[in-house]
């Protein structure tokens, strides 16, 4: 059996990070996005199966078509897409600044589309396929200091949600992460240590997203929500 192609943006830490082991423990060629090589390096030295790594911004839909199509010709279709990468800046409304605001739309929303544009036609022609967008209890509830960053995790809602229409008749799936803040780099100059402590563990949220996509006779997970127990 040829082993599954799996990609991951934002593969350089956190919850990318721990997808990416996991999927490479359970035998799948595990394709690391993002924009820093020396992390996705890093993620590379804990996976114990085939990788390829691919430097992109996603905010770009010229260099995202580019790494995806280096990827159908080095490693072949891609059977799972994971839109992990995600950026937030944090302040009252009237005082994020417009470098700010693009970056948590084009990297959080437009990233995700021009991703998943990317794979759509293949997965279509294939019908078969997942896309699972990691997208924050920020795309479910507004929150202070967050509403740009929730705008851009709203826009990701309202696309997946879309696409679940659009893809009613296929068998290429479409799911849904909407979960809380987890111990990560993320958090870096936002949060104290201690506050990072009490998060969620990258590795378990990952176990969840897992179990949940799983392909199950007679059943579809459409969307999970993962909350801090504190």
């Amino acid at each position: 059996m040829n082993e599954s192609v799996v990609v991951i943006t934002g593969a350089g830490s956190g919850l990318g990070a721990s997808l990416a082991k996991k999927y490479s423990d359970a035998g799948s060629h595990v394709c690391l996005l993002g924009r820093t090589r020396a992390k996705l390096e890093r993620t590379a030295g804990d996976l114990t199966g085939n990788y390829t790594i691919h430097e992109v911004d996603v905010s770009s839909k010229k260099e995202v078509d580019r790494v995806f199509r280096d990827i159908a010709e080095t490693c072949g279709p891609v059977d799972m897409l994971i839109n992990n990468a995600g950026i937030g800046v944090f302040d009252l409304a009237e005082n994020l600044d417009e470098s700010a605001v693009h970056q948590m739309i084009d990297i959080n929303l437009k990233g995700t589309i021009f991703c998943s544009q990317a794979v759509l036609p293949e997965m279509k022609n294939r019908d078969r396929g997942m896309i699972a967008n990691i997208v924050s209890t920020a795309g479910l509830d507004g929150k202070v200091t967050e509403s740009v960053y929730s705008a851009s995790k709203f826009g990701v809602r309202g696309f997946t949600e879309s696409l679940h229409l659009e893809l009613a008749e296929s068998r290429v799936r479409i799911f849904a992460a909407y979960m809380g803040g987890m111990k990560s780099e993320f958090w870096d100059g936002i949060y104290t240590q201690e506050q990072i402590a009490n998060l969620m563990e990258p590795d378990d949220v990952a176990d969840i997203i897992i179990g949940n996509i799983k392909a199950r006779r007679n059943l579809n997970v459409k969307e999970v929500v993962i909350k801090n127990s504190l």
